[in-house]
């Protein structure tokens, strides 16, 4: 099978160590992005994959894809334009101050996009999976259209449509986002909802913002993954990742998955994290490549967040793991790995 990803990458700009970014006269560069990550992580487990997105003609835009295609993902379909590539900066958290992101992706070539410049029939010609995340429909209502041009050849071409709810608070407004994925979710067929995506982004209450007790409410979680299979038509299937966060390092993650009305669970992971951004897109990618290989349920949601849990022990975006990595922290035990 063959999945796209579809997506902005942008340059990551990071503080070193833990200094705050008014603090900070240096910056460590990289690249990362929601569907970007997915992308890499599907080629590292051995899957085919391609990323599509837009980028500056130029030097920046150019080493952006090159960090993409050096891990196997093609890129032979990104379109080049625009004025500029967009930044986040990024300062870690640590103990009881939280890890802090600063967008800085105005007038980037990716959300100054036009519909037209994907030519669609040529990029999922021959793709089994087409993978979104509500980050990309946040950007720009051009990128919303443009997923909306995606979306409507997936489902005229029997294309199955993944999607990562992914809410961010900081590119738009509940009212927005409930209006935009509304119309989106009539074509997704596997959904990825985490902590406040349901209420965010579909009105559908489930998880009241409490981090530290976040597994504690998995029967409101699994009543909010039914509303979405009920109100959704398309949507088969729900993942999602719970987690009981004691401070910026320390917590227990788990994944539930709910398919053809069965909720499955996984074991609960007791970690320290060294760096959390990308943790759902390891997810969603571990998702993926389970989905793309014909793991059983219980399987599948026992990779999903393995391959989450091992990208808190990974700096920057992408997730550097094997198979084997991600099967060993399956079959770990004792204090790292909990029923």
């Amino acid at each position: 099978m063959k999945a796209v990803t579809f997506g902005e990458i942008m340059l990551r700009l990071k503080t070193p160590e833990y200094l705050r970014i008014v603090q900070s006269n240096s910056f460590e560069a990289s690249y990362g992005g929601a569907e970007a990550n997915v992308a890499v992580s599907l080629a590292m487990l051995g899957d085919q994959v391609s990323f599509v997105t837009k980028v500056p003609t130029g030097p920046v835009g150019q080493a952006a894809i090159n960090e993409v295609r050096r891990f196997g993902v093609d890129t032979k379909e990104v379109v080049r334009g625009g004025e500029r590539l967009g930044i986040y900066f990024f300062e870690k958290g640590t103990n009881i101050r939280p890890t802090n992101v600063v967008y800085d992706r105005k007038y980037s070539a990716m959300s100054q996009c036009d519909p037209s410049d994907f030519d669609w029939e040529k990029i999922l010609g021959d793709a089994d999976i087409f993978y979104f995340s509500g980050v990309t429909a946040a950007i720009s209502d051009a990128t919303a259209e443009t997923l909306k041009q995606a979306l409507d050849y997936c489902r005229a071409h029997g294309i199955e449509v993944i999607c990562d709810l992914n809410y961010r608070g900081k590119l738009w407004s509940t009212e927005k986002a409930q209006k935009v994925m509304g119309e989106l979710m009539q074509y997704v067929t596997f959904c990825i909802a985490n902590d406040e995506d349901f209420e965010a982004t579909l009105g559908i209450p489930a998880y009241d913002g409490d981090m530290e007790h976040g597994i504690d409410q998995i029967n409101s979680y699994k009543a909010g993954m039914k509303e979405i299979v009920d109100r959704y038509p398309a949507c088969k299937a729900v993942a999602s990742v719970l987690r009981n966060l004691h401070s910026a390092e320390d917590g227990e993650w788990m994944g539930i998955y709910l398919k053809d009305g069965i909720y499955y669970e996984s074991p609960i992971h007791t970690v320290h994290s060294l760096e959390a951004v990308g943790a759902g897109d390891a997810f969603a990618g571990g998702l993926l490549h389970a989905y793309m290989n014909g793991y059983e349920p219980q399987e599948l949601i026992d990779f999903s967040i393995a391959a989450s849990v091992l990208k808190l022990m990974i700096q920057r975006d992408f997730n550097m793991v094997t198979e084997a990595d991600v099967r060993g922290v399956m079959k770990a035990a004792g204090t790292n790995l909990q029923r």
